[in-house]
């Protein structure tokens, strides 16, 4: 599954509606572009709690996603911790990809 996600992101990524680092994505939420944040399950905690407070606040999903190694890899960039999609359809996609390798690895 998690291939399935990365791939996603990396679409999502080449179609330009990926906005990656803290930073951008914090511009991303405050703008109301982002439709799904993902953050890396290694990323300080520092970087956790600030893009959580965004995204609770401006009512932004959010998930917790592989490595910020993972996560670079596959939007062709070097290690990102987190990451805005733009674009509503790659969104839905990637959240019901993510929920579901959820549910497989809990069960």
């Amino acid at each position: 599954m998690q291939d399935r996600v990365l791939s996603m992101l990396g679409m999502a990524a080449k179609a330009g509606a990926v906005a990656s680092g803290g930073f951008l994505t914090e511009k991303a939420i405050k703008e109301h572009k982002a439709r799904l944040v993902i953050i890396a399950s290694d990323a300080s905690g520092n970087t956790r709690d600030n893009i959580s407070n965004k995204t609770t606040f401006y009512k932004v999903p959010l998930c917790f996603y592989g490595t910020k190694e993972t996560i670079g890899h596959a939007i062709g960039k070097a290690d990102r911790s987190c990451v805005a999609v733009l674009d509503r359809g790659f969104a839905d996609s990637i959240r019901k990809l993510v929920e579901a390798s959820s549910s497989v690895q809990s069960e």
